[in-house]
């Protein structure tokens, strides 16, 4: 489910500087498998168990939002608000 979150979430994934918005759960977990600074991280697996959760309807998308975000903080990616 690529449900759209309410309010995107904006953050330096590629350096600093280069800023990508992530919208959705979908484009999350994507971030998270493909671009993500660090592979090993509890905060990390519990955002892509959130995500997945969320993709099978078991949970809401703000949560799986809140989660990715977490998991950036974790990984030191600057988040634009």
């Amino acid at each position: 489910m690529a449900e759209n979150w309410d309010k995107p979430v904006t953050l330096a994934l590629e350096g600093p500087g280069k800023f990508t918005t992530i919208s959705n759960t979908t484009e999350a977990s994507w971030a998270m498998i493909e671009d993500w600074p660090i592979e090993d991280s509890a905060v990390l697996t519990r955002a892509l168990d959130t995500c997945a959760a969320v993709i099978e309807g078991k949970q809401s998308a703000e949560t799986a939002r809140q989660a990715f975000i977490d998991a950036a903080r974790e990984a030191g990616i600057p988040i634009h608000e």
